[in-house]
Order: C-alpha cells, then structure tokens, then sequence
C-alpha cells in the first residue's frame, strides 16, 4: 500500500511551482524568539560589532580585541494535534472520507517541516484515549505519525473529544511550539473555548476543521446512513425535506460563523476543507496569514 507521505509529495509537486509556491515552502514565523546562546568560537573584533559580545578575558590573553561568535538553532517543532474519534471516520459534505483527509492535510504542514529540518510532533485520541509520537526529524518519523492518525481512526473508536485532546496536549507537551489542530466540525463550548485559551498562551495554534455530511441532501435510493457519533441509523424521513434541509443549513452557518469568531477573538488562525485541492490552497492561506499575525 502506498505511503502517506508518498501521496501528499506528489500533490505538493503539482502545485508547488503556483499559486502556493512560497507559503508552502515552510515559510511560517519562527516559533522560537531571540539569539541563540550556543558558542561557535571567537573572532577578531570589528567596527559594528555589538560590545556584549566581546570575550575581556580571551582579548586579554592575546592582546586583540575579540568577540563570541554563537550558532543559532533554527530546529523548531511543530505539532500535529489530530481528532481520531469515531465521526472522522465517516465522510464529508462531498463524500471524502474525513480520516483521510485530516491525514493529508497534517501530512501538508508535517512535510513542510521535516523539509525545513524541522522537529514534527504528534497527538491524537478521541473521549477515552489520547496518544502521540515524540519530536523527531525525518520522513519516516511522519510516515509513522499520520499511519498513528489512519490507524486509531475507525468506527470502532470513542467520539470525537477535542477539549479532551486539548488537555491532552497542556499535560504532556513543555515546550514551545506551531500547534496545528485537525478536528471535524465542533461548537465553540466553553470547555473548547478553555482549552483552546491554554494552548494560545504557551503555542502558536492553527486549526483546519473538516465538514460533516449533510443527511438531508442524500438520495432517497441511497442505503440508510449511519449517525457515527449517536451510534444509530438516520431516520429516512430526514432525505428530501426542503424545509428540514433550509434550517440545518442555517444553523449551521450561524454555529460555523460563531466558530469562526471565537477564534479570531483567541489570536487561533483557522481554515475549513473539504477535498485535497482545497487543502492544498488552505494550508498555504493558514501559513500566510499566521505569518503576517506575528508582526501585529
């Protein structure tokens, strides 16, 4: 079978050379802030020099001025934090299966990562188990974090859980880092709207969602669907009303527009979407825009 890596390399060669060349080159903001202190060695002092780096006791020893020269240590971490209950293992708004869409699109950004030499990170889980991989470098190492994600998301597992995954993260991730969330649809409850305040003040937070599937507009030939998340068939009844269909999609819009505002107002860059191509564009707008939200 064919690599998880493999199939997001392939889709970014297509589109790498046009519209996303540049924001999918990995050209996030540093996650990192301020000189580094590792010391490389010593070099004879110039005109511009900053005093503080000068080294009094080697320059008194040779009788030349002499400043510290230091390595900066560009290696960041970026962690993919991916849903894994039960609903992502369904099918979208357009029929794509949501698991292998949130594998893909964590695969973008972990890509982009590992390119750059970057460390990449994972944690996942639903109501009743979360788990992850450490911080590593390396396709392989991505290989085995989005095969984690595919594997542990199938309709056998807990419902989805993001507050829980959330937590997850806060207990077990110390370190600073460019936290991309993966998750199907979800209200702004307070319990998300908590964690998700937790996670804005120690990382740099993005968030993709990936829509669910609309019941009310599945052929009336079609065989019974299956509520993943209630455990139960969708009554049939449910297919072809017009006036059932207009209120779903109204109440869907105000809950996604709500969604929307509560995390522009928790600084948390967030983009929806519904197929590969899709994915490709909104990667690159996510990045974009988390780049310029660092200068403000």
């Amino acid at each position: 079978m064919t690599g998880h890596v493999p199939r997001v390399k392939a889709r970014l060669s297509l589109h790498a050379h046009r519209r996303v060349r540049g924001h999918l080159e990995g050209e996030y903001a540093s996650a990192q802030v301020g000189r580094s202190m590792d010391f490389n060695d010593l070099r004879e002092y110039v005109r511009g020099d900053d005093v503080k780096d000068l080294d009094w006791k080697a320059s008194a020893r040779t009788g030349q001025m002499l400043v510290k020269r230091f390595v900066a240590q560009r290696k960041h971490t970026v962690l993919l934090a991916v849903s894994t209950g039960r609903e992502m293992a369904a099918a979208n708004a357009v029929g794509v299966p949501k698991r292998d869409l949130a594998v893909f699109t964590a695969g973008l950004v972990g890509w982009l990562a590992v390119r750059h030499g970057d460390l990449v990170a994972l944690a996942h889980g639903d109501a009743e188990t979360q788990a992850g991989e450490r911080a590593a470098g390396g396709e392989l190492h991505l290989e085995r974090c989005l095969g984690a994600v595919h594997d542990a998301t199938t309709t056998r597992a807990a419902a989805c859980d993001l507050p829980a995954l959330l937590r997850h993260v806060a207990r077990t991730v110390r370190r600073r880092t460019l936290l991309l969330v993966v998750c199907d649809d979800t209200e702004a409850t307070p319990a998300l709207v908590s964690a998700l305040r937790r996670m804005t003040a120690q990382h740099e937070v993005l968030m993709i969602t990936i829509g669910d599937l609309d019941p009310t507009v599945l052929p009336a030939e079609a065989a019974p669907a299956l509520d993943l998340g209630r455990g139960r068939l969708l009554p049939s009844w449910v297919r072809g009303d017009d006036e059932l269909a207009q209120q779903l999609a109204e109440t869907s819009a105000a809950e996604s527009r709500a969604f929307r505002e509560t995390c522009a107002s928790l600084g948390v860059v967030h983009e929806h979407v519904s197929d590969e191509a899709g994915a490709l564009a909104a990667v690159g707008r996510l990045l974009e825009r988390q780049r310029h939200a660092r200068r403000r």
